[in-house]
């Protein structure tokens, strides 16, 4: 008898069009894997992280005719499938050309080591960049590195600095394909892009994303200007919610060290044990 889907695939609703074409597409599909048993198997029934396509369904999205004669693609795909993304980013009319990094960090800058793989412990991920056309970076892209080092959010959250290295690459009008969280001047499409789904998936405690904050001792001294730049990115963490305790738990600084650095951000601190709404 053959296995059951664990998910019933529904087909995929219509992209998104706009006048002329979209000039940059941003895609993480969810990628299949053969092992969907596993504990690696995003769609595994006790985890339950987020539903699957298959290849052909994957490869068939009309891409090609939702982008500009020229454009750009960038497309997320796992280490294990990385032929399968050649494929999908050739099925969708672009060329493959080159590749970002995203190294995954832990609060000390180190690599973290717990990704997940059958022959290596994976601490990157790949952002395949293809090019549909004939259309070369902006100016910005010029310098900019491929690769993005930063903290892991949630499952198969994908790096929030991504946009701001597209975005400074890449012209618009961007479309984001199988999005899980809205964007300001993108289009989105996806079954968990509106703003009113919380998309399935773990959030691990101490990974908030954002940048790598550097490793300080307990009487370590750090200029005024590292000071103002530490101090305002707490002030950020604060006021999203996060308490104090929380922070140096985070952060490995003292208690101590957070409140002087949020104190030099002028940051209006709540009463002791209270959590803002």
């Amino acid at each position: 008898m053959p296995a059951q889907p664990l998910r019933p695939e529904l087909g995929p609703t219509s992209l998104p069009k706009v006048i002329g074409g979209f000039s940059t597409v941003l895609a993480d599909p969810p990628w299949r894997f053969s092992n969907r048993t596993g504990k690696v198997a995003p769609e595994h029934r006790r985890l339950d992280r987020y539903s699957t396509m298959s290849l052909d369904a994957i490869k068939q999205l009309p891409v090609k005719d939702v982008t500009a004669r020229s454009a750009h693609l960038y497309l997320w795909v796992p280490n294990a499938l990385l032929p399968e993304g050649l494929d999908v980013m050739s099925s969708w009319g672009f060329r493959y050309v080159s590749n970002i990094i995203w190294a995954k960090r832990r609060k000390d800058g180190g690599p973290d080591g717990r990704g997940v793989g059958f022959y290596f412990r994976n601490v990157t991920e790949i952002l395949l960049f293809g090019v549909k056309g004939s259309m070369r970076t902006l100016s910005p892209g010029r310098s900019q590195v491929n690769m993005i080092e930063t903290r892991k959010r949630e499952h198969s959250r994908k790096p929030d600095e991504q946009y701001d290295l597209i975005e400074s690459c890449s012209p618009g009008p961007y479309l984001e394909i199988f999005a899980r969280h809205p964007r300001p001047t993108w289009i989105v499409w996806g079954d968990e892009s509106a703003e009113d789904l919380v998309p399935r998936g773990k959030v691990h405690k101490g990974y908030s994303g954002g940048e790598i904050l550097p490793p300080l001792g307990a009487n370590e001294h750090i200029t005024p200007s590292v000071a103002t730049a530490l101090g305002l990115e707490l002030k950020h963490r604060y006021r999203d919610g996060a308490s104090v305790r929380e922070i140096s738990e985070e952060t490995g600084y003292s208690i101590q060290r957070v409140r002087s650095l949020l104190a030099g951000a002028d940051t209006s601190m709540r009463p002791r044990g209270r959590r803002s709404a």
